[in-house]
This record gives structure tokens, C-alpha cells and sequence, in this order.
């Protein structure tokens, strides 16, 4: 199937939908122009996206096909279009592999997030804690369950700093996103994580495992997470220091 061009001349930049016939369920979110709409159709790669098209097809279904939003003038636009739906819907909900353009930037956020990564109000920590930065993992749409099992593991780092430290600060762009009390430190990967499923960790990657470790805990007592949580700890990280760890009064 392809556009005529006189219809390709209107769509021009423009955001499409997969969704199931039978559900109604959106599985897929895109963005494209000219016959992109239409290229996952045919393609063979091993996805989850072509597993699910190639289900319905084995049930006698077609994908429902659906242009969300057309006529945008440009790619930027069809890209924050295309991540904001899949914000919206949940990147778990789908079939794509990564979340949204700049969705850990511009992404569906709180709005005590939102201020905090603009604010930037400055905090000192009083405590005993390992500041752990997830930069390259974050998403503001992330889910408890996730932004927990992101921080916690699987980091190489001192064992016995680690140890002294009472809690676990989630930080991203400087900002403490969440506050964890620590119970134990483990070995990494010998604790239950969703993780394993989203990553799709194979034996081969246990070697990429060994050294590193990660925690068990819980959310941090509320007087301890209204205090620290969505405050800016920029000034603990010198420029140019790219290390994701930093011990505080250890």
C-alpha cells in the first residue's frame, strides 16, 4: 500500500498509530513521512513489534492503522508529538523499543518535577548516603517499580562505603528524584528485578555482572523523602566527574 502524491503533498511530517482490531489497543506509536507508515508491514526483523503483527496475522488479522496527527512542518514537531503519545500510553503498553524523543527532558512529568528541574533549589545532605545517578536510564514516566530497580543495581563501587551508607539517592540532572533506606547490598543480579525482563538480560551478559552489586530497600521514611526529594544536589558533583557514585558522610 502506498500514498498517492497528492496525499503525500498534505500529510507531510505526521504520527501514526498500530493498534489491534480486536482490543483497540494501541501497540505501536510512529513517526514519519512519504510511506513510513506502512514499512513495518514488511519488515522482518526480530521485534516485539513484528512478533505482535505477525500474531495477528496468524489469527487472520491485520494491524488497524490509524495517522494520529498530519500536516507538521517539520521533524522536531513529529518527534515531541510522537513521545508525548508514548508517554501517554506507557512505553510498557508497547511494542516500541525506546521511550519517546528527549522524554527524559520534556517527557509527562510531575509538576514537582517540573519545577525542581528548572528551580534547582540546592540541599545539603545530613546523612549517611550513596548518591546514585541514572542519567542514561531515567524517564520522568518511569514507574515506582522501575526508577527502584534503576537506582539500586548494578553498580561497581566500594562495598564497604556502600555499607555505611542508610540511604539511596535516585538522582538525575541533579535532582533527587526518590530517597531509598538500604537493608543490605548484594551481589548484582542475585535479587529479583524488572530489570531482567526489560533488558532481556542472556547468560552471555552475567560476565558484564560480576564486580558490580546492588541494594534491597524501601521508600525512605517521609520526614526523610519531604526533605531531600526534588532537590538540587548539582553542587556535590564536580565538572567533568562522571562517575554515577558518590559517597556523603561516609
Amino acid at each position: 500500500m502506498k500514498f498517492s502524491t497528492r496525499v503525500l503533498n498534505a500529510l507531510k511530517y505526521y504520527v501514526y498509530l498500530y493498534s489491534d482490531p480486536g482490543t483497540g489497543e494501541v501497540f505501536y506509536v510512529g513517526k514519519g513521512k512519504g510511506n513510513r507508515v506502512f514499512s513495518h508491514l514488511e519488515d522482518t526483523k526480530e521485534s516485539k513489534k513484528v512478533e505482535y503483527i505477525r500474531n495477528l496475522r496468524a489469527k487472520g488479522l491485520k494491524p488497524k492503522i490509524e495517522i494520529l496527527i498530519h500536516g507538521l512542518d517539520d521533524e522536531e514537531t513529529a518527534l515531541r508529538v510522537e513521545s508525548s503519545i508514548i508517554d501517554l500510553i506507557g512505553i510498557d503498553k508497547l511494542t516500541n523499543v525506546q521511550s519517546g524523543y528527549k522524554s527524559s527532558t520534556y517527557g509527562r512529568m510531575s509538576i514537582s518535577q517540573l519545577i525542581s528541574a528548572y528551580e534547582k533549589q540546592r540541599v545539603d545532605i545530613d546523612v549517611p548516603a550513596i548518591l546514585i545517578r541514572i542519567n542514561q536510564a531515567f524517564r520522568y514516566s518511569m514507574q515506582e517499580v522501575e526508577l527502584y530497580d534503576y537506582t539500586r543495581g548494578h553498580w561497581r563501587l566500594n562495598p564497604e562505603n556502600a555499607k555505611k551508607a542508610q540511604y539511596a539517592f535516585a538522582i538525575y540532572g541533579g535532582i533527587i528524584q526518590e530517597v531509598y533506606s538500604i537493608l543490605n547490598w548484594y551481589k548484582a543480579g542475585t535479587t529479583f528485578s524488572v530489570r531482567r525482563n526489560n533488558e532481556n538480560i542472556k547468560r552471555s551478559k552475567k560476565e558484564d555482572l560480576e564486580g558490580r552489586y546492588e541494594f534491597i530497600g524501601n521508600l525512605a521514611p517521609e520526614r526523610i523523602r519531604k526533605k531531600y526529594r526534588y532537590m538540587s544536589v548539582e553542587h556535590y558533583f564536580e565538572r567533568g566527574n562522571s562517575n554515577p557514585i558518590m559517597y556523603v558522610n561516609i
